[in-house]
């Protein structure tokens, strides 16, 4: 009999503890069905985008020898400054100096002979064509002679414009043949930086900037810092390419400290201001099949899901183009809570404080 008594009241301290278990659920169950709502908010914003890009010098040009020979000195270190004019390779000038005097002499020779013809043709003691004829051998000499100093010139390769020489190719006492390599040379003064835009943000930008107003961007460099000096872009090249769907903007930005050189890479970074945008969270949207959603909150308070389009996305915050409007209640939490034509009840955050601590609503 006892056994008895003490089984029934196990079974009811069963019995009660789990149905203040249950009740206890269905309190919190039913505190946690309060959701928060929000609202989009029409506001101006600046939306900024990121492309990758490489860094030119506006000019880098390969320097070769002109003329076949030793290389007799080089007069600059690899990565130095050099000045227009300045002096950076000799090749040995002996066989093209003794052209030269060679030149020289049979000029020299041919002046006399016009100058002996002339004085003859004078007296008609020779006809004019032989005076015609001394007078084309001048001529030759001459030609042979201008092009006797030219080969002696290109003996010496002076730097064509102020520039940092590359690395050496060759090493003094090389013997060289015409054309051979022996360094780049770039102008850093000014930097090209190429990047590729898709073609509908082509289109956007070409309808949206107005003639003769040139769009300014910035450059993030590869250690993530912006660079001191903004750049513009001044080209745009003429052809997509079809592979990739993409056309190249060329921007000139200015490098007075040198810092930038040629072959870097980095990020130009563009700012677009948007005039009166319809901002949500991104918190706030859900997706199915690559089409995004919200959840709109009627005035019975009913959910319904409602298909938007994304203009811009930015850290937290979408541009919505199409699918809203300012005073629609859209659901900010608990979107894997709730179903479709569900009744809840909601506590509203006005936009404007979604909006300053959106780091806090972010998942």
């Amino acid at each position: 009999m006892k056994n008895k008594i003490l089984v029934l009241m196990g079974l009811c301290t069963v019995f009660g503890l789990t149905r203040c278990t249950t009740e206890g659920a269905e309190g919190e169950k039913e505190a946690e069905t309060k959701f928060l709502v929000t609202s989009p908010i029409r506001m101006d914003t600046t939306f900024t985008k990121e492309y990758v890009c490489q860094i030119h010098s506006i000019r880098n040009i390969e320097m070769r020898a002109l003329e076949k020979g030793y290389l007799q000195d080089i007069y600059v270190d690899e990565g130095q400054f050099v000045k227009k004019g300045q002096m950076m390779f000799q090749i040995m000038p002996n066989i093209y100096e003794a052209e030269l005097q060679k030149a020289t002499a049979e000029a020299r020779a041919a002046e006399i002979e016009v100058q002996n013809t002339k004085a003859l043709a004078d007296k008609n003691v020779v006809s004019p064509n032989e005076l015609a004829m001394a007078e084309a051998k001048l001529g030759k000499a001459k030609a042979e002679l201008a092009l006797a100093k030219t080969h002696l010139g290109f003996t010496e390769i002076k730097a064509p414009f102020d520039g940092i020489m590359d690395r050496l190719r060759v090493r003094q006492g090389s013997l060289v043949d015409e054309g051979d390599l022996l360094t780049t040379f770039s102008d850093n003064s000014k930097m090209w930086v190429y990047f590729n835009v898709p073609e509908a943000e082509y289109l956007d930008y070409k309808t949206s900037v107005n003639n003769g107003t040139k769009l300014k961007v910035k450059l993030k460099m590869a250690n993530s810092k912006v660079f001191d000096y903004p750049g513009i872009v001044e080209t745009i090249e003429s052809e997509f390419n079809n592979e990739t769907g993409n056309i190249a903007f060329r921007a000139t930005f200015p490098n007075p400290k040198g810092l930038l050189r040629h072959g870097e890479t980095g990020n130009v970074v563009i700012t677009t201001p948007i005039k009166g945008a319809l901002i949500i969270p991104q918190k706030a949207t859900f997706e199915v099949l690559d089409k995004k959603y919200v959840f709109v909150i009627t005035k019975d308070n009913v959910v319904k899901a409602r298909p938007i389009v994304i203009g811009e996305e930015m850290p937290h915050i979408y541009v919505v183009r199409e699918g809203l409007e300012e005073g629609d209640k859209i659901l900010l939490e608990g979107l894997r809570l709730v179903k479709e034509n569900e009744k809840i009840e909601f506590d509203f955050l006005k936009p404007e404080s979604v909006i300053t601590n959106l780091s806090l609503y972010a998942e």
